[in-house]
Order: C-alpha cells, then structure tokens, then sequence
C-alpha cells in the first residue's frame, strides 16, 4: 500500500486489510506465530492500529479510514516488515482456546494445537467430571493452565515453568482472567520444585527444537526466547527428563499429553517401547502424543 497514492481519498477498512495483506505477502514475511496467512495478519494489525477490537459485522469492515488511522497502520506494517518481529509482539496479545492472552517476548507466542484437545476436555482420553489436579509444565505466558482452568472449573492447576520473565507475564494472565484463587503458578525446572503432588492431567509444551532446527528458523523465531525453543542436539533433552519423571506425579488412570512437534520421528526412534498414542486435531497441526499413567509405569 502506498500512502501517497490514496492520500486524496479514504479507505474503507476491508480495502486498508486487503493493500495491508499485500504488502504482507509481496515483503514474504513468515506466518506461523497465531496466523497463518497475509489476510488475517493484516487485519489483526489493522484493527490494532484502529485501536479497536476485530469486529464480526460488515459495516465495521465498509467504514472509511482517514488519513491519521492510515497513517497508525502503515506504521505497524511497516514495523512488521522491517523488524520481522511476529504481529502477536506488536499487537501485545495472542489468542489461545477462545482467549486472549498477554505476550511479549518473554514468552512464547500461542500457537499450540493443543488449544483443541482443551476446548474438548482432553475427551475420549479422560473423564472430563474426575479431573480434579492438573499441572502445565512449561506455562510461559499461561495459556494453557488458564484455559484448563476454564475447561475444568472445579479443578487446581499447577503452572510450572524455570522462567521467572516467563512467570511474570503469565501472572499478568492469571490476574486478567480471574483464575488465580486455582491456577497456582511455582518457578521450577521441570518436576524438581514439586514433592508429594499427583495429578489427572500432565499437559506440558516444553522446548523440542533441535539445533539443526533452530539454526535454520525464520527471523520471526529470533524474537522468543532460545530456553522455551532448544533443547540440544536433536530436541530431546527436556522430553527425556518428562518421560523419565512424569509417572511419579501421575493418578491412577491419569494422562501425560506432550507437544513435540517436528521431533516427533525423533521421539520414537528414541523411546521404541513407549506405546505413544499421537493425536490427530480437525484444526491441523500435529506431534503431539499421549500416554496413560499405566503406560508410562510398565515402560
């Protein structure tokens, strides 16, 4: 879009979207960090710019824009496209199972396929009226502790994670969404900071990048932090520690969900005795496995 090309006219906000779209692609920007195409990173931009929330009807969309919004939106494009800083670090906030979330680039940004299997209640793996304990191991901005709050509303959730920076942006979190009387939130490397607590549910996105892997990544990538992304050589070393020590803090008949993303292959080269159970989502998105307590106790 070019400001001094539309400077004798308004926009309508559907035509500021569609000319912001079109820088987006044309600049080959890297979507993949809550969006995953030029039109709805445009109009998450735009409707931030606008400092309005992203409305659903079409009048929003046919208002005109003038000259000072369009200014605001050429800016965060422009900002977008020059720093490849992901949208959800310039907007301030990502979506995650229906909500919204604070991020910086304390944490990573929302993007996990597991936001699915929580708006399902973790079913047909677990009977969603027992789960009273779960934990999040590695809850960075909080998303996925918050939205088991909300999916389980009688249950505790423990929030761990060896980030304090990290921690501090998912109280921010805990706060805004009026859950903190049942997400406690404990700074602790993996299990260590836990003794004698068992839980229905272990869900954990924790660091899964090889250093292959990571070399080769987006500039976008370069914003988040390294510690929730590496994990040495080939992806596995904070997956080892899970597997070796979850089953301890595990109910009977309860359920370990772990995302691993593209070391998936690398997981089961690695565990061949693990009968993993990998999901399927309807949303896409994958490498994510499951096992019950019983499963992990006989490996």
């Amino acid at each position: 879009m070019s400001e001094s090309s539309h400077s004798a006219r308004t926009l309508t906000v559907r035509a500021l979207i569609a000319a912001s779209a079109r820088r987006l692609r044309r600049a080959r920007v890297y979507f993949g960090h809550g969006t995953d195409n030029a039109a709805d990173e445009a109009a998450a931009l735009v409707w931030h710019a606008l400092s309005e929330a992203r409305p659903g009807s079409a009048a929003s969309y046919a208002r005109r824009v003038g000259v000072r919004a369009r200014l605001a939106v050429k800016g965060l494009i422009d900002r977008r496209i020059r720093e490849r800083m992901p949208a959800a670090y310039l907007i301030g906030q990502s979506g995650f199972a229906g909500l919204n979330f604070h991020v910086d680039a304390r944490v990573l940004i929302p993007r996990s396929p597991l936001a699915e299997l929580i708006e399902r209640r973790f079913t047909p793996w677990i009977e969603p009226a027992r789960v009273r304990r779960v934990l999040d191991l590695g809850t960075g901005s909080g998303c996925i502790a918050i939205a088991c709050a909300h999916a389980f509303p009688k249950a505790r959730i423990d929030a761990l994670d060896i980030s304090a920076e990290a921690l501090a942006v998912a109280r921010i979190n805990v706060r805004a969404h009026h859950v903190a009387r049942r997400v406690r939130l404990v700074q602790s490397d993996h299990f260590s900071a836990l003794h004698r607590a068992r839980y229905d549910i272990i869900v954990s996105n924790p660091p899964y990048v090889g250093a292959r892997e990571l070399n080769g990544l987006p500039a976008e990538y370069g914003y988040e932090p390294r510690m929730a992304l590496a994990a040495g050589k080939r992806g596995l070393d904070s997956i080892r520690i899970i597997l070796r020590e979850a089953a301890r803090f595990l109910k009977p008949r309860a359920i370990l969900v772990v995302e691993v993303g593209h070391t998936e292959h690398a997981v089961r080269r690695a565990f061949p005795r693990l009968p993993f159970t990998w999901l399927t989502f309807e949303r896409g998105g994958g490498g994510v496995f499951l096992l019950t307590a019983e499963e992990l106790h006989a490996g």
